[in-house]
C-alpha cells in the first residue's frame, strides 16, 4: 500500500507539473502585440544631403568635373566628368570634388574603393589643401593616399579622415567649427554643372573642419586595356561613432 501511495503522490506531481509547462507554454506562444511609428525623410540633392558633394575643379569643356547625370538640373545623380585622355596621358584634379558633413557630429571616412568593367587608371587622395598637389608630401603632408588602380589603400578598419561636426546649412562649410562666424566660407549653386561648389583656397584640417577635397589622378598607360568609354563607380566608405 506503501508503495502505491508513493507511486500515486510522484504521478500527481509529475501531472501537475505537466500542466504548468503547458500553460507556461501556451502564455508564452499568446505574446503578439501590434504597433506603429511613423517615419519621414526627403530625397534631395547631392548637394544638399546631410554628407554632400560639392564642385571645384573644371574639366576640359570648361563646366565642373563634377556635375548632375545628364542635363537635368534637378536630377539627383551625380557623375564625374573627366574628358579625353590618351596613352602615356596624366591628368590630376586636386579638387575634382569635395566632401562636406553637414551632420551635427563628426563622422569618418575610412576607405574608398572603385568599380569598373575596364581599368581604372585612378589613383585618389583625401586632403585639405585645394590647389595643391596631393601626391607630394611636401607639397601637401595632410594628404592621405586612399586608391591606387584597383587597389584600396586604406584600409576599411582605419580612418583616414575626420569631417568635423556640420550645421545642417548647404550653403557653407567651415575651415574651423570652433568659430563658424570667422570661418565659414559659401558653397553657391552653379548654374551649369548644376551642383553647389567652392573655389575658397583655406585648407582643411581633419576633426577641425567640416569638409574636405578629393583629388583625382588619371594616368593612362602606355599599354591600353581598350579604346573607348570608361565608366565606373567610386564608393566612400563613411564611419559615424
Amino acid at each position: 500500500m506503501d508503495r502505491a501511495r508513493w507511486s500515486m503522490r510522484i504521478d500527481k506531481r509529475l501531472f501537475i507539473i505537466g500542466v504548468m509547462v503547458l500553460v507556461t507554454a501556451m502564455v508564452m506562444a499568446t505574446q503578439y502585440s501590434v504597433t506603429k511609428i511613423g517615419y519621414e525623410f526627403n530625397i534631395v540633392h547631392p548637394s544638399n544631403s546631410n554628407i554632400r558633394f560639392i564642385g571645384s575643379d573644371n574639366s576640359s569643356d570648361a563646366v565642373r568635373v563634377l556635375r548632375v547625370a545628364g542635363s537635368n538640373s534637378t536630377k539627383v545623380s551625380l557623375i564625374l566628368k573627366f574628358g579625353n585622355l590618351s596613352i602615356n596621358q596624366t591628368i590630376t584634379y586636386s579638387a575634382a570634388f569635395g566632401i562636406v558633413n553637414e551632420e551635427k557630429f563628426a563622422v569618418n571616412i575610412t576607405h574608398i574603393n572603385v568599380t569598373s568593367l575596364n581599368w581604372t587608371y585612378m589613383k585618389i587622395w583625401l586632403h585639405s589643401d585645394r590647389d595643391a598637389d596631393a601626391s607630394d608630401n611636401t607639397s601637401d603632408p595632410s594628404s592621405v593616399f586612399m586608391f591606387n588602380n584597383g587597389t584600396v589603400v586604406n584600409a576599411s578598419n582605419t580612418t583616414a579622415w575626420i569631417l568635423a561636426a556640420g550645421n545642417n546649412n548647404p550653403g557653407d562649410m567651415c575651415s574651423n567649427v570652433s568659430d563658424r562666424t570667422n570661418n565659414s566660407c559659401n558653397t553657391t549653386w552653379d548654374q551649369t554643372a548644376h551642383v553647389r561648389f567652392s573655389e575658397n583656397n583655406t585648407n582643411a584640417t581633419t576633426n577641425v573642419s567640416d569638409y574636405v577635397w578629393v583629388q583625382i589622378v588619371i594616368e593612362v598607360h602606355d599599354v591600353v586595356d581598350c579604346i573607348g568609354p570608361h565608366t565606373g563607380t567610386i564608393f566612400i566608405n563613411f564611419e559615424a561613432e
